[in-house]
Order: structure tokens, then sequence, then C-alpha cells
């Protein structure tokens, strides 16, 4: 039997403490602290002995920050170019690669460089690094901090007393992440699957705990199928929902392969409130048509031929 290793945050082999990302067929230049934030690129390593694990939870993210003496290090390797990891025979120091000297010899499996831009300060720009991708961020909208889950997040800048809890609530959100590790090869499979956690999470019980809405009562599909997204095929899940409290609202899951690394899928999850407070749903097309990989472009991949169905 084969075994892999699945994407996930695994313990830098070059740099003790910290934690790298592995995308499934090789070490990417995203690295953080250990069960936590990120430090940001950083020097490829050699990949991970391979092992047999069951699939992680959707990748989180954190702010971009600086944590103690352990940032302090990896931003002076990144700056000297070398890991010194030890001494050689011949007392010279080691680089990643094994070899002395002063300069890091050539990690195996390492990406290689892409043509992409730093996350953007552009407040009309919502930038998913991890991913490859940024979102157009609409009039009104702007993007937040999610302080509990670390996904990419933006959302209406005007909210609300929440009905069912105490606390403000947006009118609309949308999130980007990973998608978990779960075996499933295609993009409907993947929504299909994520669109019941998706609408639990936007009006049952957020991360911890509380029902803003005295969660659903009831639920029903409006709309699914193929769409292209970022020039490949993607698939969308999206139900009406009905709450304990307040108008309700849309959910939508729309799945779609990353250009970048191992094509792993990504998840955009969408909540829209109904009523005439709500994000128009026509904006979940409109944001949808927008994704595009960071640096700018479009891929020509598979399913560019597809429309996006009509809202």
């Amino acid at each position: 039997m084969t075994m892999t290793t699945p994407p996930g945050w695994y313990p830098d082999p070059g740099v003790p403490g910290v934690e790298r990302w592995w995308d499934g067929t090789a070490w990417t230049a995203h690295t953080r602290a250990p069960g936590g934030q990120a430090f940001g690129p950083a020097q490829p390593v050699t990949p991970p002995q391979p092992v047999t694990v069951a699939g992680p939870p959707v990748r989180r993210r954190g702010p971009l920050v600086a944590i103690g003496a352990a940032a302090v290090v990896l931003v002076a390797a990144i700056a000297g170019g070398v890991v010194v990891l030890g001494k050689g025979d011949d007392g010279a120091p080691k680089t990643p690669g094994g070899s002395t000297g002063t300069t890091a010899a050539s990690a195996t499996n390492s990406p290689p460089p892409k043509a992409s831009s730093p996350p953007s300060a552009d407040p009309n720009t919502l930038v998913d690094q991890l991913d490859g991708i940024t979102l157009p961020i609409p009039d009104g909208w702007e993007k937040t901090d999610d302080m509990v889950g670390g996904l990419v997040t933006m959302q209406t800048k005007d909210t609300y007393n929440c009905p069912g809890a105490s606390g403000f609530c947006p009118h609309g959100r949308v999130t980007t992440a990973t998608a978990a590790s779960t075996g499933l090869k295609t993009a409907e499979a993947v929504a299909k699957n994520d669109i019941g956690d998706a609408a639990n999470a936007a009006y049952d019980r957020d991360p911890v705990g509380s029902r803003h809405y005295n969660g659903i009562t009831s639920h029903r599909e409006v709309k699914s199928g193929q769409v292209v997204v970022n020039g490949r095929t993607g698939y969308l899940v999206r139900w009406e929902v009905k709450t304990g409290a307040g108008p309700g609202g849309y959910v939508q899951s729309l799945a779609f392969p990353s250009t970048v690394g191992s094509e792993a899928m990504v998840i955009a999850r969408f909540a829209f409130d109904a009523g005439s407070a709500g994000p128009p749903l026509s904006l979940m097309d409109t944001i949808t048509r927008g994704i595009a990989p960071i640096g700018g472009g479009q891929n020509g991949g598979v399913g560019s031929s597809l429309a996006p169905p009509s809202g």
C-alpha cells in the first residue's frame, strides 16, 4: 500500500519550534508557530517521511504576527539566506540540504518560484495567500479578522443586534479555506459534503457555541451545479435556511481546485441574510466570477468553457 502525507501543518525538519505547510506533494513557503499563527514565507526544506493519518480538519489561518524568539530566529535565518542546523565533521555549519558552507542547498521537491504579489493592502481585494487567490470586496463590505477560526473573511460593514443572542451580526459574510482531506475527489462531492457544516456555522451555532439566530429550524436547496471559478470547474450548493429568530438567510458552499501546490480543493462559504436588509443573491455569483489568482490573470484550466449558472 502506498502511504502519502496529506496536506497540513507539520514540524519543520529544518527549523525547530516552527511548523511548515505540506501541500501533499512538496513543502511550501508558509510557516507558523506550533498550533497557530503564521510567520509568512520562508525557505523550503526537505519533505517529511510519508505516514498514514486521518484527514485533518479545515485548514485554519491566523493573523500574520511575529511570535517571540522563534520569529526572530526565523527572520534572521531568511535574511541571512541560511538556516544553521549544526556543524559538520569539518566544523562548518550545516545547511538544510545537509551540506556545509554559508549558502543553503536546494531542497528536494521544493516548489518552483511563483509569480505572485504579496498580500494586498487594497481595501477592495481580499487575499487568501495560502490558496493563492483573491476575491473582490463589494461596496459596503470590508475585510475582518476571524479571531476564533482564523479564516480569510469579509463581511458587510453594517451590523445589527443579533436576534437570538447578545452580540452584533453582519448581513452578509464570505470566508475561504482549504477543504479538509476527507478523501472526496470532486468539487461536487466536496461542496455537497460541506453545505450542512456551512449552514450550521452561519445560522445555528458559531465556533464558541452562541446561537445568534436560535438555531436552524428548516432548510431547502435552492440552487446547485457546476460553475467556473478561477478558470477551473467548481461546484456550488445553495440552501435557504429558516431560523428560530430573525429572517433566516441563504448559505452557499462553493468548492473548486486551487491552482497552486497539489491543487487541493478550496471551500468558499457564503452567508447572506434573507429579507430586504440582506445582500442580493446575485452578489454571490458576482463574487464567484471575481475570484482570481494572486497577481492577476485567469487560469485556463478545465471548465473554462462553462458559463456560471444564472442567479
